[in-house]
């Protein structure tokens, strides 16, 4: 039996781990070919391992996302290798010091854009002429409530959030009248490392696993998806508009 993704090519950033790890492994268990894209070696052997247990294909690609130009040669060796992208994940983040604002170096300011936003307009920049080449290109960023609920001591990982929001609206409402379908999705508290930083008091038993998440990301990549400029959130599923403030 065919499977639904099979002769897919699909980009996910921060794959070594968490909603990344989830996501590649469901989208290669239903036939697409991913590029894993991570800083940690280890991880992306490990998730290696289990795709090939589930008869699927990988590329790794350890690079770190506050490296631009890797971003760029490796846009430039999709095109040599594969001519196209048909799905784009951008899932990779990390969530910045818990303080006041007041308290917040600059660098860990600006490291925190570094990875949550520049990465992805970076990417958006170097993938989207090879999701052109696809007859139904996708792209998924993995976002935060934090966005909009703008949490006091979470300053950097709100604010770089909401940006990547923007970001990624203003490429929906660009791409538009394209075959490529641009949305965000907001997983809510789900039982990560990253969530274990940020909130070390929680019990993670309590929380849903990336694996299930990853089951509603992956509609969102498939060609039968049509929305665009959409928020999905997760919590609540529900598929979201965007509306100026009230």
């Amino acid at each position: 039996m065919t499977k639904p993704l099979a002769n897919r090519i699909a980009l996910v950033t921060g794959a070594s781990r968490g909603i990344g790890y989830a996501t590649a492994i469901a989208l290669a268990r239903r036939g697409a070919h991913v590029v894993a894209v991570a800083r940690t070696q280890g991880g992306l052997e490990e998730l290696d391992d289990e795709i090939r247990k589930e008869g699927g294909s990988a590329t790794l690609a350890p690079l770190s996302l506050t490296d631009t130009d890797g971003i760029a040669r490796l846009g430039a060796a999709l095109h040599e290798r594969h001519g196209k992208l048909d799905i784009l994940v951008g899932n990779a983040g990390v969530p910045g010091p818990s303080s006041p604002l007041g308290h917040i170096e600059l660098k860990q300011w600006n490291d925190a854009f570094a990875v949550n936003v520049t990465a992805n307009f970076q990417l958006i920049r170097c993938m989207e002429p090879l999701l052109k080449q696809s007859d139904a290109g996708r792209a998924v960023f993995v976002t935060s409530g934090a966005a909009s609920k703008a949490n006091a001591y979470l300053g950097p990982y709100a604010a770089s959030k909401a940006a990547l929001e923007t970001l990624v609206r203003v490429w929906a409402n660009e791409t538009a009248s394209l075959p490529l379908r641009v949305n965000l999705f907001s997983p809510g508290p789900i039982r990560t490392r990253m969530r274990a930083t940020v909130f070390p008091g929680e019990d993670p038993m309590t929380l849903e696993t990336p694996e299930q998440a990853a089951e509603f990301i992956v509609p969102l990549c498939s060609p039968e998806w049509t929305e665009t400029g959409r928020l999905y959130d997760y919590r609540t599923r529900t598929l979201m508009t965007f509306r100026a403030p009230a």
